[in-house]
């Protein structure tokens, strides 16, 4: 059985506090937060690694608009945390699809759907099943309508 993502987490704690990383120990206290918080809310179910996954994923879309939020107010050391904070939290998910890859997806479930291109939200709904938290949804529907667009 795959080790879960908490003991992933607290194992990496251990090694922050013995290196005094002080940035990497509070954001992994932070995500090992979250996914308590979340196990508790879904209590008496446990967490499965999906969960603990789309947990990290609302963690790391807190850090980015946080930076987008600290670039706006002219605060670049803040950025700097913000941005430090969310590339720990990131080693922590899946690699991203890249766009050749997601294009390839998007193609085949345009083809599966027999070329749907004007009901977007169905075909949306599609390719997000097929990526499975491996693209963001913004970059997906970005990618889709540029396919769309260009086969009008």
């Amino acid at each position: 059985m795959p080790e879960s993502i908490l003991k992933k987490i607290e194992e990496e704690m251990i090694v922050a506090m013995k290196g005094k990383k002080e940035v990497e120990l509070s954001t992994l206290r932070m995500m090992k937060t979250a996914i308590k918080n979340a196990e508790i809310a879904k209590r008496p179910e446990k967490l499965t690694e999906d969960d603990e996954m789309k947990v990290l994923k609302s963690e790391v879309k807190k850090h980015q608009d946080s930076i987008d939020l600290f670039q706006k107010g002219n605060r670049p050391d803040l950025v700097k945390k913000e941005e430090e904070e969310l590339k720990i939290v990131k080693k922590y998910l899946p690699q991203d699809l890249g766009d050749d890859e997601l294009k390839k997806i998007i193609q085949n479930v345009l083809k599966k759907l027999g070329d749907d291109t004007q009901n977007f939200g169905k075909v949306m709904g599609a390719v997000m099943k097929e990526v499975a938290g491996k693209a963001d949804g913004n970059r997906v529907a970005e990618l889709l309508k540029k396919i769309v667009q260009s086969s009008k």
